[in-house]
């Protein structure tokens, strides 16, 4: 019977989830930095699987190397979920390869200090993905609004991910010292399983909250030539969701309704965090399902067909998002308002969702 190690399994599961992300995308829409995370995840399985399953002893040399180009490629794809990183220092895409080129010099010259380093590695990119993360699902600017929670989800978990490597290499040490290694190959199969994956498929849910490459040129408004209020920015982004119906764009960000409202993408955030008391992307879903309560009191339209009309594409996200707002599914939704007199307030709501 062919013995077929875990990594392998890891390594194939990657690789539809590599082939999933490829499928149906154009060349020029597809996000290059979650493409070369998943491959680089499948290909670390596959030489684990090699080292452990088939005792490649000469591969223990690329393991690490391979390993300390994760966290690095990790930042780099949930970065791309930012519009800030457009305007990054030119080469400062050589200050993430460091690890990978340090990582190589200490296998030639000082292989003891390799798990240590990964350790390093691994906790201080996960602390800074958590950084990230600190400001909530405003801070993926160039996320559909849609697809802005998962996003955020994802890359929480990719920091626990990270930190769970780190704990990995850290019980390998331990068991250096307590066994000699004896419980080694079970560690690394079981830390490539858990971290990897986890890491691949967090790629997955990310790369689907991007926003899809626009044709032309979005034109920027001209700025205001002081510093608008928070009043000022929120009626000036209703005004543009109502009059040009924006919040329909499965494809909005926070940075396209930042230019399309000629503020910083920072003030918008601020002004509905204070006066909305949310964040932007419930604040645009609240449209969403206050243009989607309409349709079902006022037309035969089916509950898809409004979905897809109001901006939502995933029937999961719509329905969770009209809960939040009405805390009734759509159908019971459509069924209790139907049945209210006209003229009646029942379960209206206006424009930001609320009753």
């Amino acid at each position: 019977m062919i013995f077929l190690p875990l990594p392998f399994v890891v390594a194939l599961l990657l690789l539809i989830l590599l082939v999933v992300m490829l499928r149906g995308d154009e060349p020029a829409k597809r996000n290059r930095a979650f493409l070369a995370l998943v491959a680089l995840c499948a290909l670390q399985s596959v030489v684990v699987g090699l080292r452990w399953g088939y005792d490649f002893a000469a591969l223990r040399f690329a393991l690490p190397v391979l390993a300390s180009g994760v966290p690095p490629l990790v930042l780099a794809s949930f970065y791309s979920l930012i519009r800030s990183q457009e305007r990054s220092v030119p080469g400062a895409g050589w200050i993430h390869a460091t690890p990978t080129i340090g990582m190589l010099m200490l296998v030639l010259l000082a292989p003891g200090y390799i798990d240590f380093a990964l350790i390093v590695e691994y906790v201080g990119y996960a602390l800074a993905l958590l950084n990230l993360a600190r400001t909530g699902t405003d801070a993926l600017d160039e996320a559909r609004f849609e697809g802005a929670v998962a996003a955020h989800r994802a890359l929480v978990i990719a920091a626990f991910s990270l930190c769970l490597s780190a704990l990995f290499d850290l019980a390998i040490i331990l068991d250096f010292e307590w066994t000699k290694g004896a419980n080694i190959g079970l560690i690394v199969s079981n830390a490539n399983m858990l971290g990897l994956l986890f890491i691949g498929l967090t790629a997955m849910v990310a790369d689907r909250a991007r926003a899809l490459p626009v044709t032309g040129t979005i034109v920027d408004e001209d700025p205001a030539s002081s510093v608008p209020q928070d009043r000022e920015i929120l009626d000036r982004i209703e005004q543009l969701l109502v009059s040009q119906k924006l919040a329909r764009d499965d494809n909005l960000t926070l940075s396209r309704l930042a230019r399309r409202a000629g503020l910083p993408a920072r003030q918008i955030s601020t002004a509905v965090n204070r006066l909305a008391g949310k964040n932007v992307s419930q604040y645009i879903n609240d449209f969403r399902i206050a243009d989607a309560c309409r349709l079902l009191c006022e037309t035969d339209m089916s509950v898809t067909a409004a979905m897809l009309e109001s901006g939502f594409q995933t029937k999961s996200n719509f329905n969770r998002e009209f809960r939040r707002v009405t805390s009734l599914s759509p159908g019971s939704w459509r069924e209790q308002n139907r049945k209210e007199k006209p003229g009646q307030e029942g379960g209206a709501i206006n424009a930001t969702g609320y009753r």
